[in-house]
């Protein structure tokens, strides 16, 4: 592993199958916008929803794709050890580079726990594997803590990098305080990048990235600028990429005969109603993830409305490479027919 940027890549669907001539587009997408690696088959990838053999397959497809062109990660985490050793030793045997375990979800296991029956022992059996764990107490109701992440350290010289997405500032300060200077921290929530990659007590080397789905060249940018000390440069563009950065959750307030409810649509939803309204391939997520709101369509446009009007280099290796007029996307409402739920 190395200081860049990885994008945590969706997977796109035809028909709730899986699109692999879309998923190779993508691919080749990022490579040649420079990414620094690959994740195939993370949450954004909606690695709950796959079948393991299509996960495999997924994982075989990206390892064949970045092989020799960039880093290939493979998320292989799961609330089942057992399961987390099988898929770790498929992506090994298909030449990935590293595997990403995300925090067992539902069943919460302690710190503790996860330490000694989860990632120790997939360390263990792959030591010359790059093991990344992910925390994202967020979604997973469970956390590996900095301490924990420390003792992981010193005895698998494997595990010497996490995900990062607490959106704990201080959680992160005593992960570096806890592991030291050689441990590699990449941040798992693109509005953080910036805060953690300048903060002198976190020294965050990069991201992990959802918005690097649209936007690769930009956000690989920002992330060199600011791992060669030029912060005057890269928080200019940091504030050109915001809106996007903020689309990972959208919330809107909608009306119900029951009065005003709070609707919260989380990654990857917005992100592959966005990549869909660009002419990307994406398609609908997978149930239970469905539709967002017309409310919530609307906040992605005003985003990717507000980029192009402030930046439009931005958007534009998505012009070039999917042969589309960004403008027109935006603008005409056929193409985001049937991307939002027609009421409540």
């Amino acid at each position: 592993m190395k200081t860049g940027c990885y994008t945590a890549l969706a997977t796109p669907f035809r028909n709730e199958e899986i699109d692999y001539e879309g998923l190779e587009k993508l691919a080749d997408f990022q490579v040649i916008n420079g990414i620094s690696g690959i994740l195939a088959v993370g949450t954004t990838g909606e690695s709950p929803v796959l079948t393991w053999d299509e996960h495999n397959k997924v994982t075989e497809v990206i390892a064949k794709k970045a092989k020799g062109k960039c880093i290939c990660i493979a998320g292989t985490g799961s609330n089942n050890t057992k399961e987390t050793l099988e898929g770790t030793k498929h992506a090994v045997e298909v030449g990935v580079d590293a595997a990403l375990l995300v925090d067992p979800y539902y069943n919460g296991p302690s710190s503790l726990e996860i330490r000694k029956e989860y990632v120790a022992p997939v360390a263990k059996a792959f030591p010359d594997l790059d093991i990344i764990p992910y925390v994202i107490p967020g979604r997973t109701g469970a956390q590996l803590l900095p301490e924990d992440l420390a003792l992981l350290f010193k005895a698998y010289p494997n595990v010497s990098t996490v995900k990062e997405a607490t959106a704990d500032i201080e959680n992160m300060r005593r992960t570096r305080e806890c592991c030291g200077s050689d441990f590699m921290i990449l941040s798992g929530d693109d509005s953080m990048t910036y805060e953690m990659m300048v903060d002198p007590q976190v020294k965050a080397a990069g991201v992990i990235s959802v918005a690097s789905n649209v936007v690769p060249r930009a956000v690989t940018e920002m992330v060199q600028l600011l791992a060669e000390g030029n912060e005057s440069e890269a928080k200019p563009l940091a504030e050109k990429l915001d809106p996007l950065f903020n689309l990972v959750t959208v919330k809107t307030m909608e009306n119900t005969p029951y009065g005003e409810v709070v609707c919260r649509a989380r990654n990857p939803l917005a992100y592959k109603v966005l990549m869909s309204i660009l002419g990307m391939p994406s398609g609908m997520c997978r149930p239970p993830l469905g539709k967002m709101t017309k409310n919530g369509v609307e906040k992605v446009l005003e985003a990717a409305r507000k980029v192009q009007t402030t930046a439009p280099e931005i958007l534009q290796p998505v012009a070039e490479y999917f042969n589309v007029d960004i403008g027109e996307r935006l603008e005409n409402p056929a193409n985001w027919e049937g991307l939002y739920y027609s009421s409540y």
